[in-house]
């Protein structure tokens, strides 16, 4: 159970937006500050079951697949492909979308490579 969100309204948001099957990068803050692995989300995110206000959100996470190597905050940043990418503004930001060609990007950045016909992670 990933209870990250807290009571953030802009992870809540985003929170709810995620979907049973999702795939989610997963990022170590300080020192890392690096991408490191992906999770893929088991169950539509639910009200946090420890949180008697009813106001947070949590989502169960099953480890996916580890990065053949981490993306550090300051790769990302370098990037141009990843300049819209929420998370580069913001480091506080706890949960946010990307879209396909960004996560695509970040993969391809970590040494995940596609293979024709083959879908990635």
């Amino acid at each position: 159970m990933w209870h990250g969100a807290g009571a953030r309204p802009d992870a809540i948001r985003a929170l709810k937006q995620a979907r049973k099957g999702d795939r989610v990068l997963c990022y170590h803050g300080a020192p890392e500050r690096a991408l490191y692995s992906i999770a893929e989300i088991t169950r539509d995110p639910y009200p946090d079951p420890h949180d008697h206000k009813g106001k947070n959100l949590v989502a169960d996470l099953r480890a996916f697949e580890k990065l053949p190597r981490q993306v550090t905050l300051e790769e990302m940043r370098a990037n141009t492909a990843l300049r819209k990418v929420k998370l580069l503004k913001n480091v506080r930001l706890i949960i946010s979308a990307i879209n396909d060609t960004e996560y695509q990007e970040i993969l391809r950045m970590a040494g995940i490579v596609p293979t024709p016909g083959i879908p990635l992670p």
